[in-house]
């Protein structure tokens, strides 16, 4: 039997056809913006959307894919955890940076993240001024200089570097120092806000003098602008979504007071650059500065992918003095959003925003300042003392079954106690029987809902629950402490170098977990998406997009609703 067959020419047509079909591949990005904004918890874009304008945070949220349900997997939800688990899409126990701070047991001292005393600021007398700063974190650091060392594996823009053979160009820009080496990793550029010398600086791990143009920028004294003027409401104040509860708990810092308006005072007032940074003239200042640094650096010009890293500070440090349902919060984040706009409409002036592929995340969460709660009728949210950690009942403990003294715990430097080993050593004690004993009656102090032995983590004999999956992936066995402790559901330390301030972050609970992540540009389709992702999701995502390799420590996943776009 003779089988029918279709025209030779007929099926060129039809093949041709199919081809023609087919969507052209999207266009390689120009520039990858990646913008963090400090301490965004997941549900406050929406709670104050409505007071927002249309080309700033609205534009990323109803143009772009808007993962509404993105939570870390590591309990210590911290400033320096949270932007390298963004850089590198990996958690503590992979990148290293456990905390802000850590005790290293061969320097025998607390350190500070990202210090390194073989690379010094470009800038004399740019470091930590310690009478007048209110980080503690970085009151910490014993040494001015500042690299990306510590930082235990790749990241994005580092392997950004090697797939374009050092031709794409990397910045990272923040008020915190922290904030901006973490996303630059160790091949990028990173600049950062000297709150003593009110410039952005850098060390000399990344240049042996600074670019003309940060000279120039620097010169104009942006910052002083700002003398004595104040941060006033942006909207008349029944504009507002929540009503002002509570002020006991609000912070009033020499002078910048609990309620509007919070006055900056004159450029020579010893903490003028710190109040800038407290309100949202911090993160004016960081986008003045990003937006000088895509113009000047020609970034999105060039035949490679650049990137660019902006973080905003100023969200975490309002919440910080004022908590994150006060009225400085919400108009925080207005101020921001206009900020944001004018800085994206700058992005479009020089690249374009189709030529732009843009995420936008934060590093934590916060949690409401335990007053606020409390009016509304939950009656356990409180603030901890840190000093009934270590009681007499553990001491006590200590010296009847092993013969211990005091000394044989060495410290508590949120969320690790270290023990110290020597002492315990050299009384031919069992460490890990320390430990379960210190951890044993560390629960039994209100306040306290687990103590978790370094141990029980790297045997693996925890329960299988998330909240202690999330404890074990922030274990480095190098630089976590001997026990892990969780506080209680809205309960924390809010004692901050004997500021006390209303709110601070650090747990493993879903409102320190919980940020948004948000993909927009380069041929993104809007898309608003529910199932439960992770911020370490967003580094594969990106190097999926440009077809280069992952970090080397990543666990994150790509997300198929941005790279089917790619």
């Amino acid at each position: 039997m003779k089988i029918a067959t279709v025209p030779r020419l007929l099926c060129l047509g039809l093949g041709l056809i199919a081809v023609n079909t087919v969507a052209a591949p999207q266009p390689a990005p120009k520039l990858v913006l990646q913008i963090t904004v400090d301490g965004l918890r997941g549900d406050l874009l929406e709670r104050y959307k409505h007071n927002f304008g249309d080309k700033g945070f609205r534009y990323l949220m109803d143009e772009g894919v808007y993962f509404t349900n993105a939570h870390y997997q590591h309990g210590n939800t911290e400033t320096i955890v949270g932007h390298v688990s963004l850089a590198t899409g990996a958690p503590p126990s992979v990148h290293g940076m456990v905390g802000n701070v850590w005790y290293d047991r061969q320097k025998e001292r607390l350190v500070y993240n990202v210090e390194d005393g073989d690379y010094a600021m470009l800038t004399q007398g740019a470091g930590v001024n310690q009478s007048t700063e209110i980080d503690p974190t970085q009151k910490t650091a014993k040494l001015d200089g500042r690299s990306p060392v510590p930082i235990l594996s790749t990241t994005f823009s580092d392997e950004l570097a090697v797939a374009s053979n050092g031709q794409s160009k990397i910045y990272s820009v923040s008020v915190k120092d922290r904030g901006a080496i973490s996303l630059a990793g160790h091949s990028g550029k990173a600049f950062w806000f000297s709150k003593a010398q009110s410039e952005f600086v850098t060390s000399n791990y990344y240049y042996e003098d600074y670019p003309a143009w940060v000279t120039e920028w620097n010169a104009q004294g942006y910052p002083a602008r700002y003398s004595k003027q104040k941060w006033d409401l942006s909207l008349e104040r029944d504009k507002y979504t929540l009503q002002e509860g509570p002020q006991e708990q609000k912070v009033d810092l020499a002078g910048f007071k609990r309620t509007f308006p919070h006055p900056y005072g004159p450029s020579s007032f010893q903490y003028f650059s710190t109040m800038l940074t407290l309100s949202p003239a911090g993160d004016e200042l960081t986008a003045d500065f990003a937006s000088a640094l895509l113009e000047q650096e020609k970034l999105g010009q060039g035949n490679f992918t650049d990137y660019l890293a902006v973080s905003f500070s100023s969200n975490d440090y309002v919440i910080h003095m004022f908590g994150p349902s006060s009225l400085e919060a919400e108009d925080n984040l207005i101020r921001l959003d206009q900020t944001l706009a004018t800085f994206l409409g700058n992005v479009e002036k020089q690249v374009g925003l189709d030529n732009t592929l843009i995420v936008l995340s934060a590093d934590h969460g916060v949690p409401e300042a335990a007053p606020t709660v409390n009016a509304l009728g939950y009656n356990t949210a409180k603030y901890f003392n840190k000093d009934t950690i270590i009681s007499e009942q553990l001491v006590s403990r200590l010296n009847k079954e092993f013969g211990l003294g005091e000394d044989a715990i060495r410290l508590y430097s949120q969320p690790y106690i270290y023990l110290n080993h020597e002492v315990i050593k050299k009384k031919g004690v069992s460490l890990e029987a320390v430990q379960r004993a210190v951890a044993e009656e560390v629960e039994k102090v209100k306040g306290i809902e687990h103590a978790v032995t370094s141990t029980d983590i790297m045997q693996n004999t925890l329960p299988d629950s998330r909240v202690m999956q999330l404890v074990k992936n922030n274990h480095h066995p190098q630089r976590s402490g001997d026990i892990y402790l969780v506080f209680t559901p809205r309960t924390y330390i809010n004692d901050m170098d004997g500021l006390t301030i209303a709110s601070t972050h650090g747990s493993p609970w879903r409102y320190d977990t919980h940020v948004p992540v948000i993909f927009a540009g380069n041929g993104v389709e809007a898309n608003k998406v529910t199932r439960e992702v992770t911020p370490y999701d967003i580094a594969p995502t990106l190097s999926n997009a440009l077809g280069i390799t992952l970090p080397s420590g990543a666990t994150g996943k790509v997300l198929e609703e941005v790279s089917a776009a790619n």
